[in-house]
């Protein structure tokens, strides 16, 4: 009869076990099958999304990028102001460096044209941020280093006087950071969290 206690004991827990162990199994994939909104899913989709607009970016600023070779206007905290289009930088000796001292006799050729081509000689003024720690250049020294477009920069040469002219960076990784910086900053989503209530 103990035998047979035991035997009813023990099937019924195991019974009960195999109860709650399916029970357990059965809630774990429901919660997988209904996603929520801040699911991984959700998160992994955001991020594969950016990295391909960052690659977009990379590859537009590697098509576009220029020469920059010409005469710094000012010295930003940031960057320079550069007047570019000084082609006869590039002449020897003077490529050795990416600075050249302003007391170097230099010219432009009004008449020559900025190409649509990687790496081709930019003109007007240009804004070059990301440039090199080596060396610090002064006003109306000369630069001669490949820049990646990104973006604008907003030139004040006076008080009440604003002109925006085209963003370079000399590292390619800063140009895709911000010019990715500004797709988010101005896509409709973000316009759309910022705005007031009416």
């Amino acid at each position: 009869m103990k035998f047979l206690l035991w035997l009813f004991l023990l099937a019924t827990g195991f019974g009960l076990a195999g109860c709650a162990r399916n029970q357990i199994v059965l809630q774990s994939q429901s919660s997988l099958a209904t996603p929520t909104a801040a699911s991984p899913a959700t998160f992994d989709s955001a991020v594969a999304a950016r990295e391909i607009r960052a690659e977009q970016i990379r590859t537009g600023c590697i098509a576009n990028r220029r020469l920059i070779c010409g005469r710094v206007l000012e010295v930003a905290t940031n960057g320079l102001v550069v007047d570019s289009g000084y082609t006869d930088l590039l002449r020897s000796p003077l490529g050795q460096s990416w600075v050249i001292p302003g007391s170097v006799s230099a010219s432009r050729d009004p008449n020559r044209l900025e190409l649509n081509q990687p790496a081709s000689p930019c003109f007007g003024l240009v804004f070059l941020t990301d440039v090199p720690k080596r060396q610090k250049p002064k006003k109306y020294d000369y630069v001669v280093l490949i820049g990646y477009p990104a973006g604008q920069y907003v030139y004040r040469p006076m008080p009440e006087v604003e002109k925006p002219i085209r963003k370079f960076a000399a590292g390619l990784a800063t140009a895709v950071k911000l010019k990715l910086q500004a797709d988010e900053k101005n896509s409709p989503t973000e316009k759309s969290a910022t705005r007031p209530d009416s």
